[in-house]
């Protein structure tokens, strides 16, 4: 048979060409729109990369599908012909895409221009209101049982742990690593979904979806596996429509949003908080979150709210707020300052924690000038649900600088410091680091002055870094001398039996009253009338409060009074 003669599957007409590349590229749109799921918004630049995407294959499709006429083969052609012929052909067929893709291109780039802040330099100051607060004043002292003890990776450490004491669920889902800290109960904690262990062992399960999540205590630094009643069957090991992102992104089609956090509500039920995101400064500026769309990961109903439920703890992420702060800071003097002079320019240091007060999770990081030096002007707080902000001076040590600090004094143990969190200590800015070890195990705790950082304190309690951190600090004439924490609680009672040993070259006496189980133990150079104590004294304890989940048989005592 001449092979001039083969037929074809493809439409020999025109219209039929044209018919069919619409159908291949809208099928090859289909599935760029499920895998990259960008927003139908032209705030979006995904959706710029989508409609060129389906410009190209449109086009790409013209090209491949294309006829001569009959006979044209035997017709010889110089390449100049050739060349006018392609491009008569391209014009008479892709001419209307090809100035959609050119529009397209053009409406991404100048959407550009006029959203950098070159241009928009007081609009991108404003994006953060920044109040200036009284640290002293306004960040209460956090007692011993709201001290987080842990970092992000020591928490997923502990979660991922758990997660191996189970045996029915170890070899069918795996921890997902992807904690979120938010207030429940009253108290610090991060919560993760777990995650199937590999797509078999989600075909296997996801009829009943994911039984479990973790919740990770950081003071107390323990982890528990929290079953549901029914399922999980909306999460991000979900690779179809389950997938968190997929589910919301066919529910809102136009919306963007930041990446969903994980979040149980005060009853434990299980939550995908799916913040706004909307550009405020020209087309692409301006990053900023409006409300939230709360997925529920059981039965997947969601529902937006302007006002997100006061429950919500994470609603703007801390990268968000250090890029607003960064802008504010750097522009303050608008854009060709922060280039040059760069008089009055600050911006953030590298890392962040968070502080929980007040039943809400703030975002904490340092403030440094343009030089990145070693040292801080001061500190930002912000609430992560209502983005309200305060700036507090307080020279002294970056953040980088007081880890360095805290592990100088145990560099004979090996122990790493975690990146610190800032407490209100007597007044005092101070740095709080838990220091672990080889194992991501928190050993022991710091505590180190902002603006003195050669004022380092260790223990290997909360409570006894802080009395030593107090007593350092009265030596030094930072604070008034009392050398007691805040903190305290008393204890009265007869005095049952009295031990004492010599510890580092200190006399210490461990005292237990009767009808308790617990030993005060009291340094002699804290309070000399211990050594006088007999059995039979009246007396009242001045000690630490016991911190929770602490079950061990001695506190540390201040003061011993007899009566």
């Amino acid at each position: 048979m001449d092979q001039h003669k083969k037929r074809s599957i493809l439409p020999k007409s025109r219209v039929g060409r044209t018919v069919f590349c619409i159908i291949v590229t809208l099928l090859a749109g289909a599935v760029y729109f499920y895998l990259a799921l960008p927003a139908i918004n032209f705030q979006d630049g995904e959706f710029y990369s989508f409609l060129i995407f389906l410009c190209i294959v449109y086009i790409v499709c013209v090209l491949l599908t294309s006829t001569r006429t009959e006979g044209a083969e035997n017709v010889v052609r110089t390449p100049q012909q050739k060349m006018k012929d392609g491009l008569t052909f391209i014009r008479r067929n892709c001419l209307p895409v090809g100035i959609l893709l050119g529009v397209v291109l053009a409406a991404a780039l100048i959407g550009k221009i006029i959203s950098i802040p070159m241009f928009r330099a007081a609009s991108y100051r404003e994006l953060l209101d920044v109040q200036t607060g009284d640290f002293a004043q306004e960040v209460t002292q956090i007692s011993f049982n709201e001290i987080p003890t842990l970092d992000r990776t020591s928490a997923n450490y502990l979660g991922d742990r758990q997660m191996g004491t189970l045996s029915d669920m170890v070899s069918q889902f795996e921890y997902s690593n992807d904690s979120t800290q938010i207030n429940y109960q009253g108290r610090p904690v991060r919560v993760a979904p777990i995650g199937y262990a590999d797509l078999f062992k989600w075909l296997t399960n996801r009829k009943n979806g994911l039984p479990a999540y973790v919740v990770v205590d950081m003071v107390t630094q323990e982890a528990n596996v929290v079953r549901l009643s029914e399922g999980m069957k909306y999460s991000f090991s979900e690779p179809l429509n389950r997938n968190v992102m997929r589910h919301l992104r066919f529910q809102y089609p136009t919306m963007m949003f930041s990446t969903p956090e994980f979040e149980i509500d005060e009853n434990g039920h299980p939550w995908w908080i799916a913040p706004r995101l909307v550009k405020t400064i020209g087309l692409f500026g301006g990053r900023d979150i409006r409300g939230a769309v709360l997925l529920d990961a059981v039965t997947g109903e969601s529902q937006y709210y302007e006002t997100v439920p006061t429950w919500v703890d994470t609603l703007y992420t801390p990268d968000l707020i250090m890029e607003q702060y960064d802008y504010h800071g750097t522009l303050i003097r608008g854009f060709i300052n922060s280039i040059l002079g760069q008089r009055d320019v600050t911006m953030t240091t590298d890392g962040y924690n968070y502080i929980a007060m007040n039943d809400d999770v703030y975002v904490y990081t340092g403030v440094t000038s343009a030089n990145a030096d070693q040292s801080n002007l001061g500190f930002l707080l912000c609430n992560m649900r209502t983005k309200e902000t305060r700036y507090y001076v307080a020279p002294g040590a970056t953040e980088a600088a007081a880890r360095a600090s805290a592990m100088g004094v145990v560099q004979d143990l090996g122990y790493t410091a975690t990146f610190p969190l800032l407490l209100n200590i007597s007044g005092e800015p101070t740095y709080f680091i838990p220091l672990m070890d080889a194992t991501n195990l928190v050993k022991s705790y710091a505590m180190v002055n902002v603006a003195q950082y050669q004022i380092v304190a260790t223990g290997a309690t909360v409570s006894a870094c802080e009395r030593t951190y107090i007593n350092m600090l009265s030596e030094r004439g930072v604070v008034q001398e009392t050398g007691l924490p805040e903190s305290l609680t008393e204890s009265q009672g007869r005095v049952e039996e009295i031990r004492s040993a010599v510890l580092d070259g200190t006399s210490w006496y461990y005292i237990r009253l009767e009808g308790e189980d617990v030993f005060y133990a009291v340094s002699a150079a804290q309070d000399r009338n211990v050594i006088v104590l007999n059995v039979g004294d009246e007396v009242t304890v001045s000690h630490a409060a016991p911190e929770e989940g602490d079950a061990g048989p001695i506190l540390e005592a201040y003061t011993v009074t007899i009566r």
